[in-house]
C-alpha cells in the first residue's frame, strides 16, 4: 500500500482541524526563556534606578543614615547598659558630631596657619618647576610658559561671569548637601534607637510565605553592610595614618588636610586612594620639587600594594567576597550612573545583593556557591 502524495511513510499525521506546531530546537527554547526573564529584570532595575535618580537626595540621605547607624549602633548599645536608650543615642550622635567638627576645625587652623608659608613655597615651587622644564631634557621655550600664564589669565577674565554663576550654583548645591546631611542625621536617630523594631514591623506586614525569606535576606544584607562599613573605615583610617606620617616626614605642607583627603577618598575602592595621592604629589612638586614628588609617587605604589594585598584581604574578606574585577566594574558603573555618590555606593550595594543571593540559596536547600 503506497502513502498519499506529499506524505512520507512513517510520518506523524496531524489530526484534521489541528494546527501545526513547528519544532523548535531546545537550545533556542532555553535561550528564549532566559531572554524574556532578563528583559523583565532589566526593566525592573531601570525603573528602580530611575526612581532613585529622581529622588537621589532622599536615597543618599537614607544611605548615609544607614552608614551612621552601622558605625554608631554598637556605641549606642554599649552606652545603653549604663543609661536610658534615648540618652545613649543622643550621646553617641552628638559625640560623633563634635569629633568630626573638631577634626575639621583643626584642619582649618592648620591651613590658616600655613597660609603665608604656603604662598611663598608655592611661588618658589612654580618658579623651580619652570626652570626645571626649561632645562634638560624638556628644553621648553620660556616664552611658551609665559604665554601659557597669560592665556590662563585671559581665560579667567573673559569667563568671569561663568565662574561667578558656577560659584552661585555651587552655593545652591551646598544647600542641597546640607539638607541631605540633616535628613541623614534625622533618619539615623530612629535607625539607631529602634531600627530593629521598625524592621520587625515591616516583616509583620508581609505574607507568611514570604516573611521567612525576607527575614533571612534582611539579616544577610545588614550583616554584610555593617561589615563593609566597619572594614572600609578601618582601611581608610590606616591609609590616612600612613599618608599623613609619610608626608610629614618628607616635609610636604598640608600633611594633615591631605591625610584627611586620603581618608575620604579611600571610600571609593581602587581609584580613590591613587587620586588623593596624586593630588599630594602635585602639592609636593610645587612645594618641594620633583625629587620629593617622585618619592610621593613611590608612596602611591607602596600604599596601593598594602591596601590591595594586605588590608583588604584581612579586613574585608569576611564581610565582602567579590573579585577585584567585579569591584572595578561596580565602581566605574556606579560613577557613570550617579557620579561620586554612585562610585561610593556601588560596591556595598553589589556586596549586599550577592550576600542576599547566597543566603537565600542556602536557605532554599542548595549549597551556597563560592563568593
Amino acid at each position: 500500500m503506497t502513502a498519499p502524495p506529499g506524505r512520507e511513510p512513517g510520518a506523524r499525521q496531524t489530526p484534521p482541524g489541528a494546527r501545526y506546531a513547528p519544532r523548535v530546537n531546545p537550545t533556542f527554547q532555553t535561550a528564549a526563556a532566559y531572554a524574556w526573564r532578563i528583559l523583565v529584570v532589566g526593566a525592573v532595575v531601570y525603573a528602580v534606578f530611575s526612581a532613585l535618580g529622581r529622588f537621589h537626595e532622599v536615597a543618599a540621605a537614607v544611605f548615609l543614615g544607614l552608614v551612621v547607624t552601622a558605625v554608631l549602633r554598637p556605641v549606642a548599645d554599649l552606652l545603653d547598659r549604663v543609661m536610658p536608650r534615648p540618652l545613649a543615642v543622643a550621646v553617641a550622635l552628638f559625640g560623633s558630631i563634635v569629633l568630626v567638627l573638631g577634626v575639621l576645625t583643626l584642619v582649618g587652623e592648620v591651613v590658616a596657619g600655613e597660609r603665608t608659608g604656603l604662598e611663598r613655597e608655592f611661588g618658589d615651587g612654580v618658579g623651580r618647576i619652570e626652570r626645571w622644564l626649561e632645562g634638560a631634557p624638556f628644553r621648553l621655550d620660556p616664552r611658551t610658559l609665559d604665554d601659557l600664564q597669560s592665556r590662563i589669565g585671559q581665560y579667567l577674565s573673559s569667563h568671569r561671569s561663568a565662574l561667578i554663576s558656577t560659584a552661585v550654583s555651587g552655593a545652591g548645591r551646598l544647600v542641597e548637601v546640607v539638607t541631605v546631611f540633616v535628613l541623614a542625621l534625622f533618619c539615623s536617630v530612629f535607625f539607631i534607637h529602634s531600627g530593629d523594631r521598625q524592621w520587625n514591623w515591616f516583616c509583620d506586614q508581609l505574607p507568611p510565605k514570604a516573611r521567612t525569606r525576607v527575614v533571612i535576606a534582611g539579616r544577610a544584607a545588614w550583616r554584610t553592610f555593617t561589615g563593609y562599613t566597619h572594614g572600609i573605615i578601618l582601611v581608610a583610617g590606616t591609609n590616612a595614618v600612613f599618608v599623613g606620617l609619610a608626608l610629614f616626614a618628607l616635609g610636604v605642607p598640608l600633611a594633615l588636610p591631605l591625610a584627611l583627603l586620603e581618608f575620604f577618598a579611600a571610600f571609593v575602592p581602587l581609584i580613590g586612594s591613587p587620586i588623593a595621592l596624586a593630588i599630594a604629589a602635585v602639592v609636593a612638586l610645587a612645594a618641594k620639587g620633583p625629587i620629593v614628588a617622585a618619592v610621593v609617587l613611590v608612596l602611591i605604589v607602596v600604599i596601593g600594594q598594602i591596601e590591595g594585598h594586605l588590608l583588604h584581604p584581612l579586613v574585608m574578606s569576611w564581610a565582602v567576597r567579590l573579585h577585584p574585577v567585579v569591584v572595578a566594574l561596580s565602581v566605574i558603573g556606579g560613577a557613570i550612573a550617579a557620579g561620586v555618590l554612585g562610585a561610593v555606593v556601588a560596591v556595598p550595594l553589589v556586596s549586599v545583593l550577592w550576600a542576599v543571593r547566597q543566603a537565600l540559596r542556602g536557605a532554599g536547600g542548595a549549597p551556597p556557591g563560592e563568593g
